[in-house]
């Protein structure tokens, strides 16, 4: 059985990743207004991700005796000031969720939650690649600054991800 400090943390946790599947869908829904379908589609899949996240969280919980309560989710930005801000707040955005990842770790280990401690090491992993992408794909923007030819082949670059 899942402790109450625990269950209402992860609910919290579902929260965030289902209102970082909705940002990440509208920064998609931006960057295909702005005629970059590449980031788009990385974008769409990245959404898909977020949600894939809040659904094992969601499992979890039925999975140790809990209960889910869902919450209402605000509504993300729906204009940007460019590809890079864009970026920017989405690493800003990945570094958030890390950050409440590693809270929920500290919270398994003080109240000795082996199983929720296992089940978080996944999610630890995976912000490393989370935060690692985001900063590669930074930092590849920044080189090709001013350069719309850069902007497309980056943006052909993105289509690619499955």
């Amino acid at each position: 059985m899942i402790g109450s400090k625990m269950l209402d943390a992860i609910n919290e946790q579902i929260h965030r990743e289902l209102y970082s599947e909705y940002l990440y869908l509208a920064m998609a829904a931006w960057f295909r207004t702005e005629g970059l379908d590449g980031f788009g589609h990385f974008f769409e899949k990245q959404a898909q991700e977020e949600h894939a996240h809040a659904m094992k969280f969601y499992h979890h919980v039925f999975e140790r005796g809990g209960r889910v309560v869902l919450k209402a989710i605000e509504a993300p930005p729906a204009d940007f000031t460019g590809v890079e801000a864009v970026i920017e707040q989405s690493l800003e955005h990945e570094r958030f969720v890390t950050r409440s990842i590693h809270d929920l770790v500290d919270l398994a280990a003080a109240e000795k939650d082996h199983a929720s401690s296992s089940f978080l090491t996944w999610y630890v992993d995976e912000q490393v690649e989370e935060e690692a992408h985001m900063e590669e794909i930074l930092t590849k923007i920044k080189m090709i600054k001013g350069n719309p030819q850069g902007l497309l082949m980056m943006d052909g670059k993105l289509s690619a991800r499955s």
